[in-house]
C-alpha cells in the first residue's frame, strides 16, 4: 500500500515538472522555429507561445527635452514648374483589357482642376490577388501589380533581391520602385502627402495604387503596417474596392473599405502611394498627380501643411504630428535650413508622448535623422534599441544606431552595427557607405 503511494506520489510530481518544463519551453520552442514554420501554426497556439507585447514607443525624457509648443513654420516657396493639364478620365482605361468604368454624373459637377468630371464608378480589371508570403505584403502587391502590365514575376523573385533576410519585417516603398525601376521595363514612382481625389483620378484612368497603411488584424498582434491595391472605387457607396494580399484571393476577392477608413489609417503612413506604369504613360502619371505632388520640395512642403492643418483639428492625433515631423525633416534636407530639423524634432516628441506604436519605427525612419540632426544621438539610441529588441533585426535600425555611436565618439561599436546592417541586407547602400567611410583601425 505504501509502495503504490510512493509510486504514485513520484508519477504526480514528474508530471508536475514536465507541465511546468513545458510552461517553460513551449514559447521558446515555439520562437526557435522558422519563420516558414510558425507560418502554419494556429494563430490561437501563436498567441498563447508570444511574451507580452510592447505598448509604445519610449516617450522623450522631458527632463532633458521639455515639450514645446509647435511654433509657426515658415514653410519654403516651392519652385514652379509648368503646370501639365490633368488630361480626361479614360485616357489610360481602354489600353488594357477588363477596365470598366460607368459614366460621369454631371447633375452637380463644380468646378475643379479636372476637365471632365470622374465616374461615379470605377474599376479595373484583370488584376486577381495573391496570398502573401510571411511579412511580404510589399513584394506581394508588387508582383500583382507588374503582371497586371504583362510583366510576371514571382513574389519570393523579387523578394529575394530586395529583401534577401527572411525574417526582415519590412519593404520600403522606394525599395520596391527602385526594384522596378532598375529591373524591369515598366516604371513606378512614390509620393506623400496624397487624398482621396487623386486615388480616384489615378484609378479613373487606370492605373492601379498601392497605398501604405496602418492595420491591425487582431487585438494580440496589434498595429502594423500593411500594403493594399486599389482597383476601383465607388462615389454611391463611398467605397474603394481593394486587393489584400494578407487576406489572400478567398477572403479578398471583391473586398470593399470605405473613403473613410481608408483615409484613416492611410494618415498612418502620411499618406504615401506608389504606382507602377507603363513608360510611355509618364506624362499622363504626372498630370494626374496634380501640382501639390510635382516635386519633392512642393510635396514635402504640402505634406507639412496637411499635417499642420490635421494638428491644429485632433491635438492628441500622434500620427498627424508624427507627419509634421517627417515631411518637416524632408524639407530640412532639401533646404538645409537647421530650423526644419528642430521644429521635426519638436514634432516627434509629441507625438511619442501622446503615444506611437511601438512597430511604428519597423517602417518610417525619418525620427532618426532629425534627431541626429540636432544633436540628440541619445533618442536615435532609445529608439534604435526599442525597435531592434521588438524586431529581432531591422538593417536600417542598426545603421542608424550605428549613426548614433558614431556622433557619441564610438566608431567601433558603430562599425558593428554597420556590419550588422549589411549582414541582414547587402543592398542597403548607405550601411556600406558609413562602414566604408570610417577611419580604418
Amino acid at each position: 500500500m505504501r509502495k503504490g503511494c510512493g509510486i504514485g506520489i513520484l508519477l504526480a510530481v514528474l508530471l508536475l515538472l514536465t507541465a511546468v518544463f513545458s510552461w517553460w519551453a513551449f514559447p521558446r520552442v515555439v520562437a526557435s522555429l522558422p519563420a516558414q514554420a510558425r507560418l502554419y501554426l494556429p494563430e490561437t497556439m501563436l498567441q498563447a507561445a508570444s511574451t507580452p507585447l510592447p505598448t509604445a514607443l519610449p516617450a522623450p525624457d522631458i527632463t532633458r527635452y521639455p515639450l514645446a509648443l509647435m511654433p509657426t513654420i515658415a514653410l519654403p516657396t516651392a519652385v514652379s514648374s509648368p503646370t501639365a493639364a490633368i488630361p480626361p478620365a479614360f485616357t489610360a482605361a481602354s489600353a488594357y483589357p477588363g477596365n470598366r468604368v460607368t459614366s460621369p454624373d454631371t447633375s452637380a459637377a463644380t468646378p475643379s482642376p479636372t476637365p471632365v468630371p470622374l465616374p461615379q464608378q470605377v474599376h479595373i480589371g484583370g488584376l486577381t490577388v495573391i496570398p502573401q508570403q510571411f511579412n511580404n505584403c510589399g513584394p506581394a502587391n508588387l508582383t500583382l501589380n507588374l503582371a497586371h502590365y504583362g510583366y510576371i514575376v514571382d513574389q519570393l523573385e523579387v523578394a529575394a533581391q530586395i529583401r534577401p533576410q527572411y525574417e526582415d519585417r519590412n519593404v520600403s516603398p522606394e525599395e520596391l520602385v527602385h526594384y522596378v525601376n532598375e529591373q524591369t521595363p515598366l516604371r513606378a514612382a512614390v509620393y506623400s502627402g496624397g487624398d482621396i481625389a487623386v486615388l480616384k483620378r489615378l484609378l479613373a484612368n487606370g492605373f492601379p495604387v498601392v497605398i501604405e497603411k496602418g492595420y491591425v488584424p487582431n487585438d494580440w498582434q496589434g498595429w502594423m503596417g500593411h500594403y493594399l491595391t486599389l482597383i476601383g472605387y465607388d462615389d454611391t457607396t463611398q467605397e474603394f474596392t481593394v486587393l489584400d494580399t494578407f487576406l489572400g484571393p478567398w477572403d479578398s476577392s471583391g473586398l470593399t473599405e470605405s473613403y473613410d477608413f481608408i483615409e484613416a489609417h492611410w494618415q498612418h503612413f502620411n499618406y504615401a502611394f506608389f504606382l507602377v506604369y507603363p513608360p510611355e504613360q509618364e506624362t499622363a502619371v504626372a498630370a494626374l498627380i496634380g501640382p501639390e505632388l510635382a516635386d519633392p520640395l512642393t510635396m514635402w512642403r504640402h505634406a507639412a501643411q496637411t499635417a499642420q492643418a490635421e494638428t491644429a483639428v485632433a491635438a492628441q492625433n500622434p500620427y498627424s504630428r508624427f507627419n509634421l515631423g517627417t515631411s518637416l525633416t524632408h524639407l530640412g534636407q532639401l533646404t538645409g535650413d537647421q530650423a526644419y530639423f528642430q521644429n521635426a524634432a519638436t514634432a516627434y516628441d509629441q507625438a511619442r508622448t501622446i503615444g506611437l506604436p511601438w512597430r511604428m519605427l519597423w517602417y518610417q525612419f525619418q525620427p532618426y535623422e532629425a534627431y541626429l540632426a540636432v544633436g540628440r544621438s541619445d533618442d536615435a539610441l532609445t529608439l534604435a534599441n526599442a525597435t531592434l529588441s521588438s524586431s529581432g533585426g531591422l538593417e536600417e535600425a542598426y545603421y542608424y544606431r550605428g549613426l548614433a555611436y558614431l556622433a557619441q565618439g564610438n566608431p567601433d561599436q558603430a562599425r558593428l552595427d554597420f556590419q550588422q546592417a549589411i549582414t541582414w541586407n547587402p543592398t542597403f547602400t548607405p550601411a556600406q557607405e558609413a562602414y566604408d567611410a570610417l577611419p580604418s583601425r
